[in-house]
């Protein structure tokens, strides 16, 4: 297959991009080139570092990109759509100048909400791409990560959402905390499988994180807790505390992300009482970038 066009997924910490033929990969590349590594004049060579052996000399390609790239500290501020929308939407997308002719640059917009005030960038893709195929089967949306989503959805429209930094605080509490002292640094092989512990921890979490934290210095001190036992723990606290807000419902709840976090999001949603699908986060960001460039040709 002849590749027609690329899509570049590019967060804070990486860039992601897959040159596509319609709506199949046919090739796929990394960088550690994250928004949060470039000045406002370096994405472009960071992309061209990344795609140019994907390049003719000729003909200019259409590149779609979403997520932080379009921040305010990114290429370019792609100014947020407001809700409610569609989570991708035709005519929306920004376009780059670019000083290379091989390459036709777009941006698809995040979301805002007016209040109670919240943004996102990048999850936009990924839901557009999750309501391709389950708009009527989802009303709600989980996206894992540093700052959590938690998304309200009708049919192809976004209605709300609210942001929890469970991830950030997360960080910030086993590494920079009294909690670092009674916790190992990282989850390994050396920590082993903790389920209990996170799973104490999402039962006290739920209602409340807050009079639970120091619970696990001390237990450290009086009762043994175990580093490993500790931060799932505090992983439990954490997570169980944002799911309370989770509002009862008749259909499961999407969780889109992968690995060991998305996982630990099912398991908390189940002992809340909820029931949840798994959809990967970069099979759906793709879908998503496809959407918004078919969209913006029709």
């Amino acid at each position: 297959m002849q590749m027609d066009w690329i899509a570049v997924d590019w967060g804070t910490s990486h860039l992601r991009a897959y040159a596509m033929a319609g709506t199949q990969i046919v090739d796929q590349a990394t960088s550690a080139a994250g928004m949060g590594t470039l000045s406002r004049d370096g994405f472009e060579p960071a992309l061209l570092a990344l795609i140019d052996g994907w390049l003719g000399q000729k003909t200019r390609v259409p590149v779609i990109a979403c997520g932080m790239v379009g921040a305010r500290t990114g290429w370019q501020e792609a100014p947020y759509r407001g809700l409610p929308c569609a989570a991708v939407s035709a005519g929306a997308l920004m376009t780059i100048v670019t000083d290379d002719p091989r390459i036709a640059v777009q941006i698809v917009p995040g979301l805002s909400q007016a209040a109670p005030a919240d943004v996102m960038r990048g999850e936009e893709t990924q839901i557009a791409g999750l309501l391709a195929d389950h708009a009527d089967q989802f009303d709600q949306v989980i996206l894992p990560g540093t700052h959590s989503k938690h998304v309200m959805v009708a049919g192809q429209t976004v209605t709300g959402f609210t942001t929890y930094m469970t991830g950030e605080l997360f960080a910030l509490l086993s590494q920079q905390s009294v909690l670092r002292l009674s916790m190992v640094a990282e989850e390994g092989a050396d920590a082993g499988p903790q389920g209990a512990a996170f799973a104490k921890g999402v039962e006290l979490g739920a209602t409340g994180a807050l009079a639970h934290l120091f619970a696990l210095r001390a237990e450290a001190l009086l009762h043994d807790l175990t580093p490993a036992q500790a931060r799932a723990r505090l992983s439990g606290l954490l997570i169980g505390d944002e799911l309370r807000h989770i509002r009862r419902a008749t259909r499961p709840i999407a969780v889109i992300g992968s690995g060991d976090l998305a996982a630990r999001y099912a398991q908390g949603l189940q002992l809340l009482g909820h029931r949840s699908h798994i959809f990967d986060g970069a099979d759906l960001v793709i879908k998503g970038l496809a959407m918004a460039r078919r969209k913006e040709t029709v």
